[in-house]
């Protein structure tokens, strides 16, 4: 489906200085919200307890949060709707080291005078598997990435890897910015979240790097600044119409979702937005920065070209019985 016209050539960048600018408004502003706001580790990082409760009736979640912030063990306690009126979940930093062997029955015995209830599910993370998890978290963020940085390498050139990661680099702080910013628990559903967004970007970004590196080869055009304006106006059709389509379901989950999954589909909305903007004005404008030549890209295609054609003589060679 073509929205916008194949032929029409925009020109972004000639409108890139204002995205940079907004860009790394953001980025600062998100950098500055790390470093002074901080993360806020959920259970899954930082270890504590989750006791899922469904009520016979609409769940009482003033009289929940009231009852059980009157205790010190449930100082830092989330109270929160799951799913239905009825469900409702208690998180809290303690484990069953401070509130005793068994929390459910403990929550049990301090809300029974809230109504008639059931504990469903009781999930205890202790302090040191929060630490491990919270480090395997940094370690596939890492890894990710470099294996990022090692794919396109290949794929293209250095100069494509670099800027990728740039891009990529650049989604990621905003999405940590705007978690600290709203103060969102950094959990396993935020960590997927920001993978999410990492996969999502680098998939628009490769797709023009893609067109790129066809318009190097199918056209004479030598002005980098007009082939990233060409490259980018072909694909602008299927840019809009995935993020918009992505966004529609990404909407419709944060709206409807429920409070379990309304993080994740925060954090997915503004990585979509982020995301899409970035493989179009900081992926692409990367390789200005970087002095990419599409002289010396065309003369290496040549030089490999070349190096193909003689190994395809030399195996003809070879098989003819000439050599």
């Amino acid at each position: 489906m073509q929205i916008f016209d194949k032929e029409k050539k925009y020109n972004f960048m000639g409108v890139r200085h204002i995205f940079l600018a907004i860009s790394l408004f953001l980025v600062l502003g998100s950098i500055v919200s790390i470093f002074t706001k901080g993360i806020n580790y959920g259970i899954d990082f930082a270890g504590g307890t989750l006791v899922q409760i469904k009520y016979d009736k609409a769940a009482p979640i003033s009289q929940i949060r009231e009852t059980l912030d009157s205790l010190e063990a449930f100082k830092s306690v989330s109270v929160t709707e799951f799913g239905s009126k009825e469900e409702v979940t208690v998180r809290y930093s303690g484990s069953n080291d401070s509130l005793g062997a068994d929390p459910g029955k403990n929550i049990a015995e301090i809300l029974k005078d809230t109504g008639n209830f059931e504990i469903r599910m009781v999930s205890i993370v202790g302090p040191k598997v929060g630490g491990e998890l919270r480090k395997k978290g940094i370690m596939a963020l890492s890894v990710s990435l470099i294996l990022i940085l090692i794919y396109i390498a290949f794929r293209f050139e250095w100069r494509f890897s670099l800027a990728a990661i740039v891009a990529e680099i650049h989604d990621v702080i905003i999405a940590i910015g705007v978690i600290s910013f709203f103060q969102i628990d950094v959990n396993l559903d935020t960590l997927a979240a920001i993978l999410t967004i990492i996969g999502y970007s680098l998939n628009d970004t490769i797709i023009v790097f893609d067109r790129i590196r066809e318009n190097i080869q199918d056209t004479k055009e030598g002005d980098l600044a007009t082939l990233i304006n060409s490259s980018l106006s072909q694909t602008l059709s299927r840019t809009i119409l995935t993020s918009f389509t992505t966004l529609i379901a990404v909407v419709i989950l944060f709206v409807f979702g429920g409070d379990m999954i309304h993080d994740f589909s925060f954090i997915m909305l503004i990585g979509v937005i982020v995301g899409t903007l970035s493989s179009i004005f900081i992926g692409s404008q990367g390789l200005l920065w970087l002095k990419f030549s599409i002289k010396d890209y065309r003369e290496m295609l040549a030089a490999k070209k070349k190096r193909e054609k003689e190994k395809e003589r030399m195996r003809a060679m070879y098989e003819k019985g000439v050599v």
